[in-house]
């Protein structure tokens, strides 16, 4: 696990990637895994995919996840 202070600086990253970023770019995406890498989780990027599934659902997850894999190409 890191230490206080980097798990701070890695949740305030991760603040200013929500305010500045529209969801489906994967800015926030990342720096939420960095937060939960930094916060000692073993599969950060799931703890990342369940926070999306929560906070948006079913419908509008798999429509976030289809606009960033469409980026990505």
């Amino acid at each position: 696990m890191a230490s206080l202070k980097q798990r701070r600086a890695a949740r305030q990253t991760y603040e200013r990637a929500r305010k500045k970023y529209a969801p489906g770019e994967g800015k926030r995406f990342k720096a939420l895994v960095k937060s939960a890498k930094a916060g000692g989780a073993r599969n950060p990027r799931a703890v990342a995919a369940a926070v999306m599934w929560k906070k948006y659902g079913k419908k509008r997850g798999a429509a976030l996840i289809k606009k960033g894999k469409k980026r990505s190409k």
